[in-house]
């Protein structure tokens, strides 16, 4: 099976690599053109495809900087069913923005959440309907270069090592190690709370740290399960899981579930784990199998457990089995900047959003002299 990948995928592998590399030389050649904006942009982004922790790390800039300033997120949607510039609202579905954009909004009402695969006509229009707003966050979108961002978040998915990886689809880069010279902010992600200073300062000379970069660590906070169907039930936490003995059935559809997978092992003596693809659509049979393999259990203690992100879209799909509607959970995750560097984390980003402010009010005022 490793030889043909080689042979059939190796190929087309070198063909993608050269077709990125050839493609950011343009850019930053200038042959191809980059739009910036006034207004405060930030982007997250990663080099790999799978789970580097994007989500997470959208709230946790969601949580730190709302109270500030009026905040809007712009996502391409992956794998929404329609086209160009949506804005979305309580009314909006999974189909209608993508399932992220969609736990976004589900968890932050008052955000301003809209989606265009056409990112510099995604911020224009925001401009236009959402004037208030002092600072766009762009989703994914480390290799969107049509749009230049104010300040460029990199996450690096401590669990998947990249720097010996391949190009697609051999491997999993989507774009050069070497492009990592466009970020502000590296962040490495899901690291251990434990990480030695020695397994940091190897990581940092791997990526080749620039001296305007400035590299942080974070790591995964597994917060009380809440229900995904029975909005009555109480959030359990996870001494009660390790205590009741509760056996586990782990339903998943994200990209890396490494991290989640090894955390539900480490809580219960039994696991059974039903994988989908990443942004899998739930139908009713896949709630049908879950009840089955869920009555297929002969333990009485038993949970189901599923992700944040696939929770927003089963919650959608009708239940009709009590007990499994009762027992089932979905497990919230925040990130936890380490080494006491939160609050330096916090304050880079703010003194970037200022200095960009102070900037544009610059120009403006110079422009109308």
């Amino acid at each position: 099976m490793k030889i043909l990948k080689i042979i059939f995928l190796y190929p087309i592998s070198l063909i993608y690599g050269a077709v990125i590399n050839i493609r950011n030389a343009m850019y930053d050649l200038k042959i191809l053109k980059s739009n910036t904006f006034d207004i405060p942009i930030i982007s997250i982004g990663n080099l790999t495809v799978g789970g580097t922790g994007k989500t997470p790390t959208t709230e946790f800039l969601i949580k730190n900087l709302t109270s500030e300033y009026k905040v809007a997120i712009l996502s391409r949607g992956y794998k929404r069913k329609t086209k160009g510039f949506i804005l979305a609202n309580e009314k909006s579905t999974v189909d209608d923005i993508g399932d992220e954009p969609f736990q976004i909004k589900q968890k932050f009402p008052e955000i301003i959440v809209a989606v265009d695969e056409n990112r510099s006509r995604g911020i224009k229009k925001l401009q236009e309907i959402k004037p208030e707003i002092d600072l766009i966050i762009l989703d994914d979108a480390f290799q969107h270069r049509k749009v230049t961002p104010g300040f460029s978040i990199l996450l690096l998915d401590y669990t998947q090592p990249f720097l010996e990886d391949h190009y697609l689809p051999y491997g999993r880069l989507r774009d050069s190690i070497k492009e990592a010279h466009r970020a502000n902010t590296i962040l490495v992600t899901k690291a251990p709370r434990n990480i030695k200073p020695i397994e940091m300062r190897i990581l940092a000379a791997n990526v080749s740290l620039k001296p305007y970069q400035t590299l942080y660590f974070s790591s995964i906070n597994y917060k009380n399960l809440l229900p995904v169907y029975n909005n009555a039930n109480k959030p359990i936490s996870i001494n009660e899981i390790n205590n009741n003995k509760l056996s586990i059935i782990l339903v998943s559809g994200i990209g890396n579930i490494a991290p989640v997978l090894s955390f539900c092992e480490k809580q219960s003596n039994k696991l059974i784990h039903i994988k989908f693809e990443d942004h899998h659509k739930y139908t009713e049979k896949n709630i049908s199998d879950i009840i089955k393999k869920y009555n297929s259990l002969e333990d009485q203690n038993k949970i189901i457990i599923t992700t944040e992100k696939d929770a927003v879209k089963i919650k959608n799909i009708i239940c009709e089995n009590e007990t499994v509607k009762n027992n089932f959970y979905y497990c919230p995750i925040e990130i936890e900047i380490l080494n006491n560097e939160c609050d330096d984390f916090k304050q880079q980003i703010k003194d970037y959003i200022i200095k960009d402010k102070e900037q544009h009010r610059f120009l403006t005022s110079k422009r109308q002299y």
